[in-house]
């Protein structure tokens, strides 16, 4: 270990600068400012840097300043959350922020780290290992403690860039995949060298894979079918302070009720937990009412609350209620420390820490199916339900569209809500779906089967989005096989990469 002191030592501040910059511009991006080059060119200069450090703690240190660029610059909102609807003191709000960003930045510090595992010639360094360890640490963020996938690599290419159009393939893992291997042949064709005819042959595979991915963004995949349905995706912007608050309980319902009466679409969608009641709570002629109205349109009103008892089991959920019978879905994939608590004994004390109401929600069945309602077969899912894809094709080929609804007034004024759309659009081109959001404050929208945003609503406006959807049928690859595809390539690469790395040992 000591022998690798100096190494670290040798890192200039101008290179962890520059690492430090590419990892906070690759966030430019993502959603909102939708700039998807850049996190190529970011990851092209992370990955230079790392050809250059000659041991696994240098490696690790540029990876992890990547990272804190990244994730700071990235996911800062988690400090709103915390410290102004969540009541933790500021300091500590900070302290665990940048926490849960070191956290985050472990996992391109593993990338720095497992390139400079073996030793290798920088040519397969950046060709082979860094990009297939750029993958496989996404995916295992993925799930890893239920997984944190939000602004994995392959989400800022949604829905303009050419790689899009692997998506119904491989899924946002691939993508990131074949971005990351796009920011390696840059990376190597710039400090390599190599005759200047390999140059050209990896600027060959880029504008090949790039070609390719532009080609399959005019597949159609799936089919549509049946009528169209008309939908009103509702936005009632109710602040999260006052959410929860008994004494405005009423005004909430009043207002989502005078939304839903306005409109005359057949399938009506309020957001994740719009009436702050029990289900056993809401009163049975509001109910009825939200029925009725259903029953008029020709469809049903599908809207967000928490289900079952305060005194014993309680889910976040979705119930309809209109023409067809009332069907509900039980959030499955919770989110720690905000639905419910693990190892309660050890983390108790966090609920006395962070004012959240409802934090102990208990886990819906795995197998639940789609909803038969408005003229679709509706795939709910419940906020951050939309960033597990493999998640959510448990419900297709039989589901005709995706529904999500969310309560974004958490992470307030921020970059959450249009990173979390731009989670809705990677699910739609995935499957070969619609998909429809509504939320409480943002970003309300209607996407169609190519992942694009056809219509959405000002954020932090009361408001009813309304349009026509098309139901569709049929599997998109990556509906049929999930992860396996790219989880199997991987593994040949590696074994592969493995394989050759012993050899290599005296």
């Amino acid at each position: 270990m000591a022998a690798t002191l100096p190494a670290v030592r040798r890192l200039s501040s101008p290179l962890l600068l520059a690492s430090l910059s590419a990892g906070a511009l690759a966030v430019a991006g993502f959603a909102p400012l939708g700039l998807w080059p850049l996190p190529m060119l970011s990851l092209a200069v992370l990955f230079a840097l790392l050809a250059r450090t000659a041991s696994k703690r240098a490696g690790f240190l540029v990876g992890l300043v990547w990272g804190w660029g990244f994730f700071i610059a990235g996911v800062s909102w988690v400090f709103v959350s915390l410290s102004v609807y969540g009541g933790m003191a500021t300091w500590l709000a900070a302290l665990a922020t940048f926490l849960f960003c070191t956290v985050l930045a472990l996992f391109p510090a593993a990338v720095g780290a497992l390139q400079a595992r073996w030793s290798a010639s920088p040519a397969w360094r950046l060709l082979l290992v860094m990009p297939l360890a750029w993958g496989a640490t996404e995916w295992v963020r993925g799930w890893l403690f239920t997984g944190f996938p939000w602004l994995v690599a392959g989400y800022s290419q949604v829905p303009a860039s050419p790689l899009a159009g692997y998506a119904p393939l491989v899924g946002v893992y691939g993508v990131s995949y074949l971005l990351a291997l796009i920011a390696a042949l840059l990376a190597w064709s710039v400090t390599t060298r190599s005759r200047l005819v390999l140059r050209i042959w990896a600027v060959v595979a880029i504008m090949a894979l790039g070609v390719g991915g532009q080609a399959l963004r005019d597949v159609d995949w799936t089919t549509p079918e049946g009528a169209p349905t008309t939908v009103a995706l509702l936005q009632g912007n109710i602040p999260q302070d006052m959410k929860w608050q008994p004494e405005t309980a009423q005004a909430t319902l009043a207002t989502y009720a005078r939304m839903a009466t306005a409109s005359p679409a057949q399938l009506i969608v309020l957001p994740e937990t719009a009436l702050p009641l029990f289900e056993s709570e809401l009163p049975d002629s509001y109910r009825e009412g939200l029925a009725a109205l259903g029953r008029q349109n020709g469809g049903d009103v599908l809207t967000g609350l928490p289900t079952g008892s305060p005194a014993g089991a309680y889910y976040n959920s979705v119930i309809s209620v209109g023409a067809a019978a009332s069907q509900r879905y039980h959030k499955v994939h919770l989110v720690p420390f905000g639905e419910y608590i693990p190892l309660k004994a050890v983390w108790g004390w966090v609920i006395e820490v962070l004012h959240i109401p409802l934090s102990d929600f208990a886990r819906g069945a795995v197998g639940q199916r789609p909803l038969a309602i408005g003229g679709q077969r509706v795939a709910a899912n419940i906020c951050y339900e939309d960033a597990f894809g493999e998640e959510i094709i448990r419900q297709l080929p039989e589901a005709s569209v995706l529904v999500n609804v969310s309560n974004l007034a958490w992470f307030g004024d921020s970059f959450a809500p249009w990173q979390h759309a731009q989670l809705s659009q990677m699910r739609a081109l995935e499957t070969g779906r619609m998909m429809l959001r509504s939320t409480n404050t943002g970003v309300t929208a209607i996407i169609d089967a190519k992942g694009r945003m056809l219509a959405s609503l000002p954020p932090f406006t009361a408001g009813s989005l309304s349009g026509e959807i098309q139901g569709y049928a049929g599997s998109t690859p990556y509906v049929r096989w999930g992860n396996a595809p790219v989880l199997a390539l991987w593994g040949v690469l590696g074994v592969g990469w493995l394989a050759a790395a012993l050899r290599r040992r005296p």
